[in-house]
């Protein structure tokens, strides 16, 4: 299994969440498996996701999709502050 790390600030959590609901179906045809959604306690502004895939070519296929539709368009990403950053991760244990 490969795990797509994602983070960034947000300026609405509540904003990002609709937008990021509005994709569960591009998230679903990509082939993720699981997705975990977390936030720092001593800031709200900031979210951290982990989609879970297969293999890495899936996860690398969906980063794609994000970078070119997703965060590329402000009205796909209204709450998006900064740049994402991005990590694909296998387990090691």
């Amino acid at each position: 299994m490969k795990t797509l790390h994602i983070e960034h600030a947000v300026t609405d959590f509540a904003t990002w969440r609709t937008a990021f609901d509005r994709f569960a179906g591009a998230r679903a045809n990509a082939g993720v498996r699981n997705a975990r959604i977390q936030r720092p306690l001593d800031d709200e502004r900031y979210v951290l996701v982990e989609l879970d895939f297969d293999d890495y070519d899936s996860a690398a296929g969906f980063l794609g999709f994000l970078e070119s539709t997703v965060w590329a368009v402000p009205a796909n990403s209204p709450a998006l502050a900064g740049s994402p950053r991005t990590r694909i991760l296998q387990a090691v244990d």
